[in-house]
């Protein structure tokens, strides 16, 4: 009984998880190139507005996750029909990961030699091959930015439990605390762990590999 439970809140929060990493990387990836190719000097500089989205993003990151998800409700309730489940729960952490991601991301472009770039260029590249340069030199950064993304996004969405979105941390909170179930508790926790040290191994295999062939 108790392993189906583990079973099955294991899969929700996969499934949290899974589709928030999508998110994140589709809308952080562009995000985070575009923050770091309008720096001053960059490829395609606006400082001013650099300043101005980079302001945005760093308020966005700056809250913390429980008030997050709490104000995001009636977005969820608007878009899903519902505040409660592991649906529900996708479009907060899609939003506190975006930013966070974009950062991630750009730190890892920002790796990039300048001497490649300026080699591209006078190659007569025009931005955006040079783009698809950046991402293809800094693929083993991103990766392992996209490796502590999903990691957080774990424990996001163990938070997200107390609001009842599913997954282990609902399970360890409303099962495990609430009802006196420490086994239940102990266990989920176990699989959080579990789940960490598989994701951060592999993703560290990935990265090694890359950097190999780079």
């Amino acid at each position: 009984m108790i392993f189906d439970m583990i079973f099955d809140a294991t899969l929700e929060t996969i499934y949290m998880v899974f589709f928030s990493c999508i998110f994140a990387v589709l809308f952080g990836l562009p995000l985070g190139v575009f923050l770091e190719i309008t720096k001053a000097g960059g490829i395609l500089s606006m400082p001013t507005l650099n300043k101005i989205l980079g302001g945005i993003v760093n308020t966005a990151r700056s809250f913390p996750f429980i008030i997050l998800i709490i104000l995001l409700l009636p977005l969820s309730r608007l878009i899903i029909g519902t505040s409660i489940g592991s649906t529900a729960a996708i479009i907060p952490l899609c939003i506190s990961a975006i930013p966070f991601v974009a950062r991630l991301f750009e730190g890892a472009l920002a790796e990039v030699p300048k001497g490649l770039i300026e080699a591209t260029l006078s190659m007569g590249a025009n931005k955006f091959v040079i783009i698809k340069v950046m991402i293809a030199e800094s693929m083993p950064s991103l990766v392992n930015a996209l490796i502590i993304t999903t990691i957080s996004l774990i424990g996001y969405s163990a938070m997200a439990g107390a609001v009842g979105a599913g997954g282990l941390g609902d399970l360890a909170i409303r099962i495990g605390y609430q009802t006196y179930r420490p086994d239940v508790l102990f266990y989920s926790v176990i699989t959080i762990i579990v789940l960490v040290q598989v994701i951060q191994t592999s993703g560290d295999l990935i990265v090694k590999r890359l950097r190999k062939y780079k």
